[in-house]
C-alpha cells in the first residue's frame, strides 16, 4: 500500500494511471486470494510509513468516529495541501513522530477506527483506477497490489472485485470520492487551477461540512436554489447530506452544471 499511496500523493493523473497499469489487472470474472487478520504474520505491517491521502468522505468518517469537529481533526491529524494541477484542497494523514512512522490509529490489536477507516485502507490489496467516459460515467479498473512483505495472499479466501468492494463496504466511499474526482477532472479539462477563493469554497463545502451547515443558514444558500424542504432538513441535520449538497453546489457554482441542483430563476 505504501507504493500505491506514494503515487497517489503526487496527484498527477498520468503518473497514477501509469503506476496502476504497471500492476497485474484484475479483469471482470477474475479472482484473487487474500485475507488480513491478527493471525497473519505481517499483521499491521502495512500501517506504517504511509503517504495516505484523505478524501473529504474519509475525513468525515474518521472525525465522526473520533467525535471531533472538522477544524480540530484537520489541525491535529492531517496536513493540507493544494493539488498542483487543479488547486483543489487535499489532506494527508500525519504519521506518528517516531522511527516506524506508524499510523496514529493503529494498535497491536489492529485499527482503532476500523469501522471508519479510509477508502484506500478498505480497497487494499486492490488498486482502483477510475475515469470518466465520454458520457460522464465512471469507468473502473482494478489492479492487484502484491507487496513482498504481505502474507495475506497466502490465505485461502477468494474474491473478485465486486465481492471485495461489497465486503469492505466501499459503496459510499466510492460514491463521494468519484464525485470529488469528477470535479477535479472538470477543472483539469478547463486548464486552469482554482483561485484561492474557489479553493477555500471547496475546503468549506467538502472538508468542513459542520461549518458548511452553519454557512448555508447564515448566507441563505437555500434561497438561491430549487431544493425541497425535506432535503433542506437532511442537509442541515446530516453531514453526509451536507457533503452531497456541497458537491452539487460546487458543480453549479464552478461549472454551471444543473443536473442535480438548479438555480432559482430569480437567483443571480
Amino acid at each position: 500500500m505504501k507504493d500505491l499511496n506514494d503515487a497517489l500523493a503526487e496527484n498527477e493523473a498520468d503518473a497514477t494511471d501509469a503506476f496502476l497499469k504497471s500492476l497485474p489487472e484484475l479483469r471482470p470474472g477474475e479472482s484473487f486470494q487474500f485475507a488480513c487478520h491478527p493471525d497473519v504474520p505481517c499483521f499491521n505491517a502495512c500501517c506504517s510509513d504511509l503517504t495516505l491521502m484523505l478524501t473529504p468522505y474519509d475525513a468525515l468518517r474518521l472525525r465522526r468516529a473520533l467525535g471531533l469537529p472538522a477544524t480540530e481533526f484537520t489541525n491535529h491529524f492531517t496536513t493540507r495541501f493544494d493539488a498542483p494541477d487543479t488547486g483543489f484542497p487535499m489532506l494527508r494523514l500525519k504519521m506518528r513522530e517516531e522511527r516506524q512512522k506508524r499510523c496514529p490509529f493503529v494498535s497491536p490489536e489492529g485499527c482503532k477506527v476500523y469501522a471508519n477507516r479510509p477508502g484506500a485502507c478498505r480497497t487494499y490489496p486492490l488498486g482502483r483506477a477510475s475515469r470518466l467516459d465520454a458520457q460522464g460515467n465512471v469507468v473502473e479498473q482494478f489492479f492487484v497490489v502484491r507487496e513482498p512483505h504481505c502474507r495475506g495472499f497466502e490465505e485461502a479466501a477468494n474474491w473478485d472485485a465486486p465481492a471485495w468492494l461489497t465486503d469492505q463496504d466501499l459503496a459510499a466511499y466510492n460514491h463521494f470520492n468519484d464525485r470529488y474526482m469528477m470535479l477535479m477532472a472538470l477543472a483539469r479539462g478547463k486548464g486552469a487551477a482554482l483561485s484561492s477563493k474557489q479553493a477555500q469554497m471547496v475546503w468549506l463545502a467538502q472538508y468542513q461540512p459542520d461549518a458548511f451547515q452553519e454557512f448555508i443558514g447564515k448566507m441563505g444558500l437555500f434561497n438561491l436554489v430549487e431544493i425541497d424542504a425535506a432535503r433542506q432538513e437532511r442537509v442541515l441535520a446530516d453531514e453526509e447530506a451536507a457533503l452531497d449538497f456541497g458537491l452539487d453546489w460546487l458543480e453549479l457554482a464552478f461549472f454551471g452544471i444543473q443536473d442535480r441542483l438548479r438555480r432559482k430563476r430569480h437567483a443571480v
